[in-house]
């Protein structure tokens, strides 16, 4: 099931992303070491299950990783923009649009999310709750330790859903619910 890698995808990348949010570890001098595990985690890992799960005809599961995907590269590219001394950095405004964007998206998932099972809607609200609040951080400078309680949340559930689906696979059976 490609689900059990989009999942772990999205778990490390809003595990590193929520640290920097919660002040947990230091994003002095910059969130450049972010970049790949933002790219190859939370970027890379969700577009090849997305990939995957069109492959299954799972029109859910290949939309919502997939966008996830394309949400995960441009926050990498928008930290490549703004922590490097050879381009200007832009107005972080124009980024809170963009999330504004990827939560008009993430509310219809959640909905959709009703007809799959508990832990996907779970992991949906918990990312509408990040991305909902990571807007007025941009466009307010309001703090972002809210948002980045809701990453590790989202962060825990997508490793315990990413769990459920190989142990539940391996063991033929359900283990984890």
């Amino acid at each position: 099931d490609p689900a059990a890698l989009g999942l772990i995808g999205l778990a490390v990348a809003a595990l590193v992303l929520g640290a920097v949010d919660l002040q947990l570890v230091s994003s002095v001098p910059s969130k450049s070491l972010m970049i790949p595990w933002i790219l190859f985690f939370g970027a890379t890992a969700q577009l090849i299950a997305g990939a995957l799960e069109f492959k299954r005809n799972n029109i859910f599961g290949a939309t919502v990783f997939s966008v996830y995907a394309m949400t995960m590269y441009s926050i990498a590219l928008t930290l490549v923009i703004n922590n490097s001394s050879a381009l200007n950095p832009g107005n972080l405004e124009q980024y809170a649009y963009g999330l504004v964007g990827v939560l008009l998206f993430s509310l219809i998932a959640t909905v959709a999310s009703l007809m799959t099972n508990k832990a996907l809607f779970a992991i949906l609200i918990a990312v509408d709750l990040a991305v909902g609040l990571l807007i007025p951080h941009y466009l307010f400078e309001m703090s972002a330790q809210p948002a980045g309680v809701f990453l590790l949340l989202t962060s825990v559930l997508s490793f315990y859903a990413a769990a459920a689906i190989i142990f539940n696979t391996m063991a033929g059976k359900t283990v984890l619910p």
